[in-house]
């Protein structure tokens, strides 16, 4: 992950619009435990990129899934192990064919609400560069 989709940029008021949440349903997540965004030294929240996908997963938990904010906390954590997992296995067969796991963890992952913006806007660029 670049050092970039993890900078805090986005006040709150931007955050939530990004996210079509109210700013207070935002606020109850920070309290919750369930996203954690920066602060200013005017202790200001700023959220990260890293941060609009935590929240676009939550939603959909929420919304899409019927999850209570136990569920979605669960959820979270287990999207956290399978990434780690996955990683791990990228790691050990690179430069090798691609383990038919990882596309079962994408699976989950996806299954969990998980969308890995990073990767969808690398991949975006690229498909844009070559058009």
């Amino acid at each position: 992950m670049t050092p970039r989709f993890s900078e805090p940029l986005f006040v709150i008021s931007v955050a939530a619009r990004l996210v079509e949440m109210h700013p207070q349903t935002l606020r109850k997540y920070e309290r919750e435990g369930l996203i954690a965004p920066s602060r200013t030294s005017g202790n200001l929240r700023l959220y990260s990129d890293s941060d609009i996908e935590r929240l676009r997963q939550v939603k959909y938990l929420v919304e899409q899934r019927g999850l209570n904010l136990a569920g979605v906390q669960l959820a979270l954590e287990l999207t956290h192990q399978v990434q780690e997992l996955k990683g791990r296995i990228e790691s050990a067969t690179e430069g090798r064919k691609p383990s038919p796991v990882v596309g079962e963890l994408d699976k989950l992952l996806e299954s969990l609400g998980f969308v890995d913006e990073h990767r969808l806007r690398d991949q975006q660029r690229r498909d844009h560069d070559h058009s």
